[in-house]
């Protein structure tokens, strides 16, 4: 294959088509609000759902805006679609099964069971996620070997989703429907009875799923190895944005649970870490700011740093101060903040020349050399040697193809020296 973008050949994939999509899907989702009233419940669960569905909104309407040929807007997008969908036809169906345990009565909603069909949506959804990380960022496999992983992946996908449906569909010919507080179908989450089948089904699904996506990253991770220039900028955009959305959530979804009113507050920061992973797949697609990654990459690298070892600072301060010197909590506090603030900057430099110098090791060079001629220019007189030095440090920190230096001299026109 080429090192081409792959084009789709659809009439339907236009600008305007992402708008359309792009408006039903902010549709949907305002829908959740009303729908949620109804319903007596305040939103699903989506367990990290809110901050991403609307992120890889966004990302996808862009692209599939932007860049109508490729099919990862179109992917993101749909999955999105799916979401919100499946939330608002949960929050429908606990208005009109939640409350009457056997279903469908007279007085309840009209069109509950439309709901009750609709509201598996996030199948379909995961699968287009999990198809998405596998044909970043510009639609192709990461080699024509990976076309048995694709049809494994859509193969599996497919069977779930069905399976989920089929469920559905015989809960609501059995008149049997029981939805929990989210509206998902009890026995879909619990099977038992006749539908006990569909437990030993997901026992192999989802190791089977679980390892069409691991195979997907293992085919980026080759992919990055063996790539070069723009393609391998991009993978490093994923790679970053998936280990900060990682990091985040790890440390996030525990604290989110806790009864410290603090340590939620925290969580819920630290949840925001998972838009990394929809705006470096933006950015990466869009091409936008590309080349910055190596930069930003060292700018967390060094903030993070810094503020786990001025937490550090802080809290063995405090400790020294209250339970060793005895001194109140007041003072303690007031003196370790003094303590910790007055450290900042020195530290930031150092860990941020640390980093540079072990992840981006080429702005660090450069750095490097124009601080060194700097100082050297302090104590130059000699006008010839300045510019040797000049074009010497220039033509080592940023290796130009011409160079030239514009001496503007009192008694004669401005010349030119290469």
């Amino acid at each position: 294959m080429s090192g081409q973008t792959p084009v789709l050949r659809s009439r339907l994939a236009t600008p305007r088509t992402a708008v359309l999509l792009g408006v039903l899907v902010l549709i949907l989702a305002v829908l959740v609000v009303p729908l949620a009233l109804l319903a007596g419940a305040s939103g699903n669960d989506s367990g990290g759902g809110e901050y991403l569905a609307p992120a890889f909104g966004v990302v996808g309407f862009l692209v599939a805006w932007r860049r109508p040929g490729n099919p990862l807007g179109w992917l993101l997008l749909g999955a999105v679609g799916f979401l919100v969908l499946s939330s608002d036809a949960g929050l429908y169906a606990v208005a009109a099964y939640h409350s009457h345990g056997a279903g469908f009565h007279r007085g309840s909603l009209p069109l509950g069971w439309v709901a009750v069909l609709l509201q598996p949506g996030w199948a379909p959804a995961i699968a287009l996620f999990g198809l998405s990380v596998l044909l970043f960022p510009d639609g192709r496999l990461p080699g024509p070997r990976w076309r048995w992983a694709l049809w494994a992946y859509v193969s599996v996908a497919a069977l779930w989703t069905a399976g989920v449906f089929l469920i559905s569909v015989q809960v609501i010919a059995a008149h049997q429907v029981r939805v929990d507080s989210s509206g998902n179908l009890l026995v879909i989450d619990h099977p038992a009875g006749s539908y006990a089948w569909w437990g030993h089904v997901q026992q192999v699904f989802f190791p089977v799923l679980g390892a069409c996506w691991l195979a997907s990253v293992i085919g980026q991770v080759i992919s990055y190895r063996r790539s070069s220039g723009e393609r391998r900028l991009q993978l490093k955009w994923l790679v970053g944005g998936s280990v900060l959305a990682m990091a985040g959530g790890l440390a996030g979804v525990p604290l989110t649970d806790s009864s410290d009113p603090v340590q939620q507050a925290i969580g819920h920061v630290a949840l925001i870490a998972v838009l990394a992973l929809p705006v470096s797949m933006g950015v990466a697609i869009l091409k936008y700011r590309l080349y910055d990654i190596d930069r930003i990459i060292s700018r967390t690298l060094a903030y993070a740093l810094v503020t786990g070892l001025l937490v550090g600072v802080y809290a063995g301060l405090v400790l020294l101060a209250t339970q060793v010197l005895r001194f109140s909590s007041s003072v303690a506090v007031a003196a370790s903040t003094l303590a910790a603030a007055a450290l900042f900057y020195p530290l930031r430099a150092r860990v941020q020349r640390a980093v540079d110098r072990r992840f981006n090791r080429a702005r660090y060079d450069a750095d490097a050399a124009v601080a060194a001629f700097a100082g050297r220019l302090q104590d130059a007189v000699d006008l010839d040697k300045v510019r040797d030095d000049l074009l010497s440090v220039v033509r080592g920190a940023l290796q130009p193809d011409q160079l030239w230096v514009y001496v503007h001299d009192a008694e004669a026109a401005p010349g030119a020296e290469q």
